[in-house]
């Protein structure tokens, strides 16, 4: 799949955002290792801890379906440059310390490792034991 097909799968995604509260809209399509992409969009709760991020749902439906190792996500959105928060930096770093982000808005797009973006990040995939191999 090409970079621009995975932004207009974001693009669709962005278009279920339920979003009464900020009015900010986001869509994400993140990349299975064996090239299955899932969407999300951020779905926000008048309770403001309540809200998924687009990133985090399209995440949360890859690992329930069995998925653990992904290669890149786009994101997409209308009012800014959506770069992925801390909560979904944090998540993402779980299962692909070196997944790349890109993130489009505007007709620009931008490129990250995730990695960098979180760089003291923490969890069983960020530092791999290769000793006992427990983080494999």
């Amino acid at each position: 799949m090409t970079e621009m097909e995975l932004i207009e799968k974001a693009k669709e995604a962005l278009k279920y955002a339920y979003v009464p509260y900020s009015r900010f809209r986001v869509g994400a399509a993140l990349e299975a290792s064996d090239g299955t992409v899932f969407t999300g969009c951020n779905v926000e709760n008048s309770a403001y801890p309540n809200t998924y991020c687009a990133e985090r749902t399209a995440l949360v439906k890859a690992v329930s379906e069995g998925y653990r190792k992904f290669t890149r996500i786009a994101i997409v959105a209308e009012k800014a440059m959506p770069y992925p928060c801390g909560a979904c930096r944090q998540s993402l770093l779980e299962f692909a310390p070196d997944l790349e982000i890109i993130v489009h808005w505007n007709g620009k797009t931008e490129k990250a490792c995730l990695r960098d973006m979180l760089s003291f990040g923490f969890g069983a995939n960020a530092f791999p034991m290769e000793e006992n191999g427990e983080a494999e």
